[in-house]
């Protein structure tokens, strides 16, 4: 099981910022700043079960402390909240920061500023385009591996 795994990369995302970056997700904050918080955790979910990246999204502001939450109820998928008095970009360039190995992080966002902050550290970055882009191709590799696995097993039942 992947969740038994220790997770090599890890992939942070700039939540606030994808969230006005795409569209669909943009629309949907207008209505319910929740509902498009959690639309993007599955939607980059896969990127976690699939891609096996250890993944943190953190979201701007939301009380007086860090809130951590494990949606999946696995520790290599977390949301991070940060307290009101910091910003995702600031918990974002600490957690790469202090990272044992900078290499093995990729920071989401279209904050020029902070791209060029996790590039000088170390880290690698994308923009939200190239996120969205990044998880519609693990959609299609996921899938063919699930169709050829379909056949597989097609296949052997018919043997049997």
């Amino acid at each position: 099981m992947i969740w038994d795994v220790a997770f090599e990369k890890h992939l942070l995302i700039d939540g606030s910022n994808v969230l006005r970056a795409w569209p669909e997700l943009r629309a949907l904050e207008r209505r319910d700043r929740d509902a498009a918080r959690n639309r993007l955790s599955d939607t980059v979910r896969i990127l976690h079960d699939f891609e096996e990246f250890r993944l943190t999204l953190v979201f701007d502001g939301k009380g007086q402390e860090v809130v951590v939450e494990h949606p999946s109820g696995h520790e290599t998928f977390t949301v991070v909240f940060t307290p009101s008095h910091l910003t995702g970009d600031d918990v974002i360039e600490h957690l790469v920061g202090q990272s044992t190995d900078p290499r093995t992080c990729w920071v989401a966002t279209d904050d020029r500023a902070e791209r060029q902050t996790v590039d000088a550290v170390g880290g690698s970055s994308l923009s939200a385009a190239e996120l969205a882009e990044w998880v519609d191709r693990a959609r299609v590799r996921q899938s063919a591996q699930l169709s050829g696995l379909h056949e597989r097993n097609r296949q052997e039942w018919r043997r049997k």
